[in-house]
């Protein structure tokens, strides 16, 4: 994990870098702006708290405007940043986890942990790029696997690039988890009890649901597995045993 304000440098160096060596190549201002910009926007997602990650994406913009190099940038531009961030961070889901992808090992054994039947409902419940998703397709081939993600720029990626699932749009806490025999989780400690909630009202006794890094307060999991040095996953098991 980098130290703060270690990320805030490096996406800021990403996106000048981009934006110099696409002038470069011959790209005029605006059109190596935006991709510069988009590149920090991705990095931002990152950012463990709304602060940092608005922090990280607006150090570029403002730099660029400090430096007189945004001369030739057209006023409009400039709203391209409040909208990259509401596009990939909505404001509906600051209290979620940001991206920070799944290990591509972090669930190696989960099958022989908790075995599923095949053609099972298996969703990732804020499934941001898809590192989770194709984890969870290693561990249960013969599974559906499905992705949840708020944000529609990663959800859009996220399909591209796992055509074996089906992702969509929606809001994990309003989206109904009855279907599903595994609900995968990798979002923050205050989110556990809400999950947990939820997973308990929604899910069908044998139900599965499973924590990345974050234990459920008050819960006895049926298992634990870390395969990532630091990076446990938690699995309860419908109906749910309370210490």
């Amino acid at each position: 994990m980098l130290i703060w304000p270690l990320p805030a440098l490096l996406t800021w160096a990403l996106a000048w870098g981009l934006f110099m060596g696409l002038q470069a190549v011959g790209l005029g201002p605006v059109a190596a702006f935006v991709p510069a910009l988009l590149a920090a926007g991705l990095a931002a997602w990152t950012g463990r708290t709304p602060w940092r990650r608005l922090f990280m994406l607006a150090g570029f913009p403002l730099s660029l405007l400090a430096s007189g190099a945004a001369a030739a940038v057209p006023g409009w531009v400039w709203l391209l940043p409040l909208a990259l961030l509401l596009a990939l961070y909505p404001l509906g889901s600051w209290g979620d986890a940001p991206l920070f992808p799944t290990p591509g090992n972090a669930l190696d054994g989960l099958a022989q942990k908790a075995p599923l039947p095949d053609g099972a409902a298996v969703v990732d419940a804020g499934c941001g790029l898809g590192a989770g998703l194709i984890a969870l397709h290693r561990q249960y081939p013969r599974a559906q696997v499905h992705g949840l993600e708020w944000s529609w720029p990663l959800a859009l990626l996220c399909r591209l690039r796992c055509r074996f699932a089906t992702v969509r749009r929606a809001d994990i806490w309003a989206e109904d988890w009855s279907g599903y025999h595994m609900v995968y989780l990798f979002q923050r400690p205050e989110s556990m009890p809400r999950a947990m909630e939820k997973a308990a009202a929604e899910l069908a006794p044998g139900a599965w649901l499973a924590s990345l890094e974050f234990e459920a307060a008050g819960f006895t999991p049926k298992a634990r597995l870390e395969t990532v040095q630091g990076k446990p996953v938690w699995l309860y098991q419908v109906p749910f045993k309370r210490r």
